[in-house]
């Protein structure tokens, strides 16, 4: 890894890739394919979490990782110290002069962070020489699938929270320093309001949020004691944790600090709740601070927090003013990959003015891609909701159609309303490998992503059996795809 970008990332390098990768930019080159032009879209096929949404992040990552990729001299000596089966070396040396010399020409487009995705939609395309814009792929994912699924997960707790503040906290438990910093960003970027982990609020701006663990307590001879010395000490920043021992004597005892802050001129801002029936316990944490004058004390819950939890609790009439998860958010702990791809949809050979646009078939519908140089354009209805997204070939003549396909079932289909509005999804990245477009910071992408979520019927939020939101081919480019199907099986001589 190289010093951090701006982002507040280390910039992966360009060897971090699968071998595989390397290999066909070999073959490739070794074939004289190098000038052949090639578009790759980075796409998902389901909705994580049985959701209804995807909210997109990874791209200010994907840009800082672009500009700067470069084979360095250690990389090309180890490549060079590869032996294959035959043990002897699996490149050849003109080809990591090759790479030595590379630097990338492609374009990319891709979706905003923030905004909200569906199924087969390009999340980023790159169009350009062959070699290099399969060189990219691994990493790519590597830097889309999982912040893109942190950032909808966080999504989930905030609109299972209702509108009260979410704290991460799921440094401890997340796999690895960047897994954590990745979490952490993305699930500001989903809109929980701060987090637990320093690193991430430094290079992110994060509002940074905790007060003290059991250890606090159990330092000390009793809990009253414990709660005093930390009022004394952090007078502004008390929270006290309450369940060390019993937790209803542990509010008792908060309040008698509380209340001895209180005539200090201070306050006592909060106490939290990490087990136990949290409903019941939070009700009678209220109850106990609203009798004692501490109605402005707020309770907060954690303890292995998910949104059916927190949308559970609220049924039960749990009194809680914010929320803290961890684990199940940084984790995605129901779904722990967004299963992102990234295929070739269209080849054009050295010389030749058109394009030929291949579809992978498959016995599995879901991985039958879609050809093309892909982008996506959204309607709107008059309340500016959000309606349906048309996924269309930009190779190909757009032919006014306004019936989109869902990508999986033919049957399912929607005509798109002439009065609706539209925009487009997809903006350009990189030209001939320079950077045409400036990522917004991430309060901005924040923004944005409470925006997009706004944007879209209740029904379609909600995480237990949402409702469809049709995202789906444009009639023509389905038409298309099904034609090169039949004629790939009828080549092939295969069945499905």
């Amino acid at each position: 890894m190289t010093e951090p970008d701006a982002t507040g990332f280390p910039v992966p390098p360009a060897a971090m890739t699968d071998l595989y990768e390397l290999t066909m930019a070999a073959g490739y080159w070794k074939l004289g394919r190098t000038d052949d032009q090639a578009i790759f879209t980075l796409f998902f096929r389901h909705v994580p979490f049985g959701g209804g949404f995807t909210l997109a992040a990874g791209l200010a990552r994907v840009i800082a990782f672009l500009e700067a990729f470069r084979f360095t001299a250690p990389e090309l000596t180890h490549l060079e110290g590869l032996r294959g089966n035959d043990d002897r070396p699996l490149f050849e040396a003109a080809f990591l002069d090759y790479l030595d010399q590379l630097r990338l020409t492609v374009d990319v487009d891709g979706i905003p962070e923030g905004t909200v995705v569906f199924p087969y939609e390009p999340l980023v395309r790159v169009r350009g020489s062959l070699p290099q814009a399969q060189l990219l792929e691994s990493a790519l994912l590597n830097l889309v699938n999982y912040p893109t699924l942190a950032a909808t997960k966080a999504a989930h707790v905030v609109l299972a929270a209702g509108g009260a503040p979410v704290m991460e906290f799921g440094l401890r438990r997340a796999q690895g320093p960047d897994g954590a910093l990745t979490a952490s960003r993305a699930a500001y970027l989903g809109g929980c309001n701060g987090t637990s982990n320093v690193q991430a609020s430094r290079v992110f701006g994060i509002p940074v949020m905790g007060t003290h663990a059991h250890s606090w307590v159990l330092s000390f001879a009793d809990e009253r004691t414990a709660f005093d010395a930390w009022a004394e000490v952090m007078p502004g920043n008390a929270v006290l944790l309450v369940d060390t021992f019993a937790t209803e004597q542990g509010i008792a005892n908060a309040i008698e600090t509380g209340l001895r802050m209180r005539e200090r001129g201070q306050r006592l801002a909060g106490i939290r709740l990490d087990s136990g029936d949290l409903a019941y316990l939070s009700v009678r944490a209220r109850e106990m601070l609203d009798a004692a004058g501490l109605s402005d004390v707020r309770v907060v819950a954690s303890n292995d927090l998910d949104p059916e939890t927190i949308v559970s609790l609220q049924a039960q009439g749990a009194r809680i003013d914010s929320w803290g998860v961890g684990t199940k958010l940084v984790t995605c702990y129901d779904q722990p990959a967004l299963g992102g791809v990234y295929k070739l949809t269209a080849i054009r050979a050295a010389g030749d003015e058109g394009w030929r646009t291949p579809v992978k078939v498959s016995a599995d519908t879901a991985k039958i891609t879609v050809p093309g140089q892909l982008a996506v354009r959204r309607f709107y209805d008059a309340e500016h909701m959000a309606r349906a997204d048309m996924i269309r070939d930009e190779l190909a003549e757009d032919d006014g159609s306004r019936v989109i396909v869902d990508p999986i079932d033919s049957h399912h289909r929607l005509t798109v309303d002439a009065a609706w509005e539209s925009r487009e999804l997809t903006v350009p990245v990189f030209r001939a490998g320079e950077r045409v477009y400036d990522p917004p910071t991430l309060d901005a992408s924040r923004d944005l992503a409470h925006r997009e979520l706004g944007t879209l019927h209740p029904a379609i939020l909600r995480q237990l059996r949402p409702h469809w939101y049709p995202a789906g081919l444009e009639w023509g480019l389905h038409t298309r795809r099904e034609s090169l199907i039949d004629a790939a099986l009828d080549r092939e001589g295969g069945a499905v």
